[in-house]
């Protein structure tokens, strides 16, 4: 696979716990919000003394904190397609599965499932779609989809930013895509590790592990240099994986200047009709799982690292501390969930089942309860802070003034539209905390942003 040296990882996922006088050179490099590399990434990886994983978390806790600040960005997945060409066998949707229920969601379709979103309190959404034989046909789908979600409004509220989460395109479709007015680029490789790859991807245009990879480098090529990587952790083993990945944005750094905007780390979850997604084979427990989510924060200081609903929230809740910086919330993961209230995991039109399915409410309640600010911000993508722009502001710390004083623009529109009286009591309670420890002149910013709301106006941002 390109850019991955296997057996120099392999020889790295061997290394022996290493001194403590190198353990703390390594934690002072990462205080400093500088990227580690893959081998000091691998010797944090290493490391089993409790006490020197405590370090490891809360330096993580230090990083995220200096970077991003208290706040955590909210988001919601949409699935427009579950009807797949290719044969990935961890997943419901693959081609060969009889047992899911496929479905394309109509434009209008996809409009109703835009508007139950935005009447819950959405405003970011991840759209995700499966992979047809005609890359000219998807595009196409694509497009009107984007234009679909952006049409819909509920009262004063519309979405603020759609991500995609799709197949490889070409350039010429990548372009179609930025022109249309998408976020970031998400593509996960799924596994590094290339004999794992091609045995699990055995036919259709997902067999082909480096066309893959490659996505990154055309859609940065073809102008979206926000993007997204990660790895379904579970099809091999978690360090090499891990380590692979920092492998591939060592690659990007150098060939593009830039690496992702995100990281996802999702885990393998059961999925219907694959036996595959049942394994264990690579299976990790959750005290390894935080200790590599925390090695991610302190490798690539910049990234946001996003945590989805396959995990319990008290998973969730947990990882808030190490490094974490975006969740999603309320998902449904199969085109047309949405209209559906019940337990989401009893239908058989799912990707993978879902651990923690708390309301949008019941997420942001929970954030407030731990001092976070819940954040529907999407700026950044309207003030160009994107690609390196946003990799300059963000390298030493200084975006988190501004993702501060949005997140709490944002908390007070969710608090007046959409919370309960109980939630927006303890929310502007959060609120006066949070404005006492910011600077006088960004305080005045903020207060004259919520006098905006109150007279009516909504989605201001510096």
């Amino acid at each position: 696979m390109k850019h991955i040296d296997e057996d120099k990882i392999k020889l790295l996922m061997k290394l022996p716990q290493c001194s403590h006088q190198e353990f703390y050179a390594i934690i002072d490099k990462a205080k400093k919000l500088q990227r580690l590399t893959t081998e000091e990434s691998a010797k944090l990886l290493a490391v089993k003394d409790k006490d020197l994983i405590d370090i490891i978390y809360k330096t993580a806790r230090y990083v995220k904190d200096t970077i991003y600040g208290k706040r955590v960005v909210l988001f919601v997945p949409l699935y427009i397609n579950n009807i797949c060409i290719n044969d990935c066998q961890y997943c419901s949707f693959c081609k060969s599965n009889k047992v899911t229920i496929r479905k394309k969601l109509t434009i209008d379709e996809i409009k109703e499932q835009t508007r139950i979103l935005l009447e819950r309190g959405h405003k970011r959404i991840l759209m995700l779609s499966s992979e047809s034989v005609n890359e000219n046909d998807d595009i196409e789908y694509f497009v009107k989809a984007i234009e679909a979600i952006y049409s819909v409004n509920v009262g004063k509220n519309k979405v603020k930013r759609i991500n995609v989460n799709l197949a490889p395109l070409s350039i010429e479709s990548f372009k179609k895509l930025k022109k249309a007015g998408i976020g970031t680029y998400q593509i996960f490789q799924e596994t590094y590790h290339e004999e794992t790859y091609r045995k699990l991807h055995g036919t259709g245009p997902k067999s082909d592990p480096d066309n893959r990879l490659d996505a990154i480098d055309r859609a940065f090529k073809a102008g979206i240099d926000d993007v997204g990587i990660g790895s379904l952790y579970g099809l091999y083993d978690h360090k090499f994986e891990t380590l692979a990945m920092f492998e591939h944005i060592s690659y990007l750094e150098k060939e593009f200047g830039i690496g992702p905007h995100v990281i996802s780390v999702p885990r393998l979850e059961p999925a219907y009709g694959s036996e595959i997604s049942k394994s264990k084979k690579y299976a990790f427990s959750d005290e390894e799982f935080k200790q590599m989510v925390a090695v991610i924060r302190l490798s690539v200081p910049y990234t946001g690292i996003i945590m989805s609903t396959r995990e319990t929230a008290q998973m969730r809740n947990e990882l808030l501390n190490l490094g974490v910086s975006q969740i999603s919330a309320e998902s449904r993961v199969s085109p047309g969930g949405y209209e559906r209230p019940d337990d989401h995991n009893e239908i058989k039109d799912v990707q993978f089942q879902l651990s923690d399915q708390r309301s949008i409410e019941e997420v942001i309640s929970d954030l407030i309860k731990y001092g976070y600010i819940p954040s529907f911000c999407a700026a950044c993508y309207r003030r160009e802070r994107t690609g390196k722009t946003f990799m300059d502001l963000a390298k030493p710390g200084n975006i988190k003034e501004k993702c501060t004083i949005n997140a709490l623009i944002t908390l007070k529109e969710y608090l007046e539209d959409f919370a309960t009286p109980e939630v927006k009591k303890y929310g502007y309670k959060l609120i006066e905390e949070k404005l006492a420890t910011i600077s006088d002149n960004d305080k005045k910013v903020v207060l004259k942003f919520f006098e905006n709301i109150d007279k009516g106006n909504r989605d201001e941002y510096v």
